[in-house]
């Protein structure tokens, strides 16, 4: 009686996970939740436009700005938005579409200014592509359109709007709710003050539910206090097919504006579930295979539940609580292969010295060989004393270099993470590093011209990319001859971007916080971080001038020429007295293409200009290599650096104070040199020979 009854619970329970996976397979669900705003945590996942930012641990959709507000915040407008595009329908026939239902929440506060009129207002949007606001976006029209776009259908927008100006031409009132649909002029509005909410009132915090139907085609906003169970009635009900509007890869953000009026727009918190569209179906029937398949699957889901779960309570036991890490993980777009230990321990021959390729800040790099495969990898463990520092290390480097697909760029092919040891697994490169093959010694072969000239090539290819055909722009932070890998055919790949991170859309620079100084490493960093502690596209390409110079001249950047410092000083010394070929590698012996060499020794030299505005961009970088356009024209001196530059700094304000220097480190009576930052993260020379 008892293997019967167990038999028949156990019947019982098959049946109910066959139910609930009929259910799933109709509807799976992607969530991503942040309780907080950081730039580690937005850095590539989120776009921002050129009026928004990330700071106080919000979304700051028009500037927070204290200084001088009728100066920064009028007549402004920016957008965050998420930038993974989601698949909101899908063709069904010629008529009839499929929409994605969706639950999103946020809690958000439009702080107002003192004694200052405030305006215009926030919105949940869902848009086409991560484009800027339009232009004259500001005002009433809050980053969504503007006068000429205002209700055009190719605009292919839905937003929820949280209006605090009332237009006298089609707004209710000053303090409402609306869905705009191509045009701000609303399809729908419900004032807010009948329900007790005043959006501006004293950064009061809202939390906001949108629930969209897509079977029913629905859509209904729900708004309370912070804290506040979400409300049975929603404040604004409205039927909606989205298929007929937006594009079918879309993309979920937020946008708003200012205008003479203005106000603080921040988003403090955000989830966000989505539903996946299955793929179309071919047929109707469900074989007993399909059956067996789902049963089967839906045991295995409910044995990964427990795996996972009875980890997590070891981990939590031993004081390792890796929820964080592993939904940061999970959550990445394109998740790459997540390696076994005892595969990795095993490729490594338990990490043995002897396979050590080289050491650096932030970790170890061993050679391995996956057995199954017979494949040969390198093996990064990560290993900063600061547990914490560590992990960070290791998630800002696989964020990044997770979502970068270039031939230049070496590949990532999968992470672990056993018991507090972080590795990331990327594919081998047999040629070993540019540095070892410029300065390796007699044991290396030298490197003829023509391997140089495409090497230099392949480096500027993937700087472009990083620069300008990514969906963000990456700043890799420390471009140096032994971050540049060889692969077989000895084409250039670059790695290591430990330090790289992706800039905020249309912003210019990433200000390094967690390192306290500049990072990077000395011959490579332009002047001008060590002033501003900010790493940008330009100092990129300082850094790839020095690539250039050292590659043609076989010197390393610090110069091993008596009386100079820097290889680019001995380099322009050559230009004015016009001898510049005799700055190429003397171990080539004469065997070089001279108007390659003249092209490149120039283009280093324009990339090594003191000021940032004056070196060219990738773009044209790319051109001057290939024989495009010519290299810029250099002056017979190299020009001091000095400064300030002739730029406007962060805060809109320009300094008068004036610094010039003939190179950017000063020097002590005994000539060694000293950097104007003491702060400055300069490589030890393990760093060199790894990174």
């Amino acid at each position: 009686m008892i293997k019967l009854r167990n038999y028949k619970l156990y019947l019982n329970l098959l049946m109910i996970l066959f139910f609930i996976s009929l259910s799933t397979t109709k509807c799976e669900n992607l969530t991503f939740s942040l309780a907080n705003f950081t730039k580690a945590n937005t850095g590539p996942d989120f776009n921002f436009s050129n009026d928004a930012e990330v700071t106080q641990w919000a979304l700051q959709i028009t500037p927070d700005s204290s200084n001088a507000p009728e100066s920064y915040l009028v007549n402004k407008s920016g957008r965050v938005i998420y930038n993974t595009p989601f698949q909101l329908w899908q063709p069904l026939n010629s008529t009839t579409n499929r929409a994605a239902s969706f639950n999103t929440s946020f809690t958000f506060n439009v702080n107002p200014i003192v004694n200052t009129p405030n305006g215009e207002g926030l919105a949940f949007a869902i848009l086409p592509t991560l484009d800027e606001p339009p232009p004259a976006s500001h005002g009433g029209y809050l980053g969504l359109t503007n006068e000429t776009l205002d209700g055009n259908p190719l605009n292919k927008f839905i937003a929820i709007e949280f209006d605090t100006v009332k237009q006298l031409a089609y707004d209710p009132d000053d303090n409402h709710v609306g869905l705009d649909i191509n045009s701000v002029k609303s399809n729908a509005t419900t004032s807010l003050k009948p329900l007790g909410i005043e959006i501006a009132l004293n950064a009061t915090k809202y939390t906001v539910w949108i629930d969209y139907d897509g079977a029913g085609h629905r859509i209904d906003v729900f708004m309370a206090l912070e804290g506040v169970a979400k409300p049975g009635k929603p404040a604004l009900s409205q039927p909606l097919d989205i298929s007929q509007y937006v594009s079918q890869w879309s993309y979920f953000g937020f946008s708003a504006s200012t205008s003479t009026r203005y106000e603080l727009h921040c988003v403090l918190a955000w989830n966000l579930t989505i539903e996946i569209l299955p793929e179309p179906k071919k047929g109707r029937r469900l074989l007993g295979w399909h059956i067996a398949v789902i049963v089967v699957g839906s045991l295995a889901g409910l044995a990964l539940t427990g795996f996972i779960i009875s980890l997590y309570m070891r981990r939590k036991k031993v004081g390792d609580d890796p929820s964080v890490l592993v939904g940061t993980l999970k959550s990445l777009p394109g998740t790459p292969k997540e390696f076994e230990f005892k595969e990795l321990k095993k490729a490594t021959n338990n990490f043995d010295e002897n396979l050590k390729l080289g050491q650096g800040g932030f970790g170890i790099v061993y050679k391995g060989v996956l057995a199954e495969e017979n494949t040969e990898v390198a093996v990064k463990m990560f290993s900063r004393s600061d547990k914490t520092k560590c992990q960070d290390d290791f998630l800002h480097e696989l964020t990044i270099i997770n979502r970068l697909r270039h031939k230049r760029l070496v590949k990532l092919l999968g992470w672990c993470h056993k018991n507090g040891l972080l590795l990331l697994v990327y594919e081998y490169m047999p040629n070993g590093s540019l540095d070892h093959h410029l300065f390796g010694g007699a044991d290396r072969p030298l490197l003829p011209w023509d391997r140089r000239y495409t090497i230099i090539t392949g480096v500027a290819s993937a700087l472009h990319y990083l620069h300008n055909e990514y969906d963000q722009r990456v700043v890799h932070r420390d471009l140096k001859a032994s971050n540049i890998m060889l692969d077989s055919a000895f084409n250039a790949r670059l790695g290591d971007f430990g330090l790289a991170r992706a800039l905020e859309t249309d912003k210019t620079s990433y200000a390094e916080i967690e390192l306290g100084g500049v990072p990077g490493t000395m011959g490579y960093i332009a002047p001008e971080c060590f002033h501003t502690g900010k790493a940008t596209s330009e100092s990129d390409l300082f850094a790839f001038g020095a690539v250039v110079l050292e590659t043609v001249c076989g010197r390393r950047p610090r110069c091993d020429v008596s009386g100079f410092q820097f290889l680019v000083d001995w380099v322009w010394k050559l230009h004015r007295e016009g001898r510049l070929l005799d700055a190429v590698d003397r171990r080539l012996a004469g065997e070089f293409d001279g108007e390659e060499a003249r092209r490149l020794l120039l283009l280093g030299m324009a990339c090594s200009h003191p000021a940032a505005g004056e070196r060219p961009k990738t773009e044209v970088v790319v051109q001057i290599i290939y024989g495009a356009v010519e290299p810029p024209k250099m002056p017979p001196f190299r020009p001091a650096f000095v400064w300030p530059s002739a730029v406007v700094d962060d805060l809109g304000s320009t300094s008068t104070s004036t610094m010039v220097t003939s190179s950017y480190y000063g020097s002590s009576a005994a000539g060694t040199p000293q950097c104007w930052s003491k702060e400055a993260h300069a490589s030890t020379p393990e760093e060199v020979s790894m990174r």
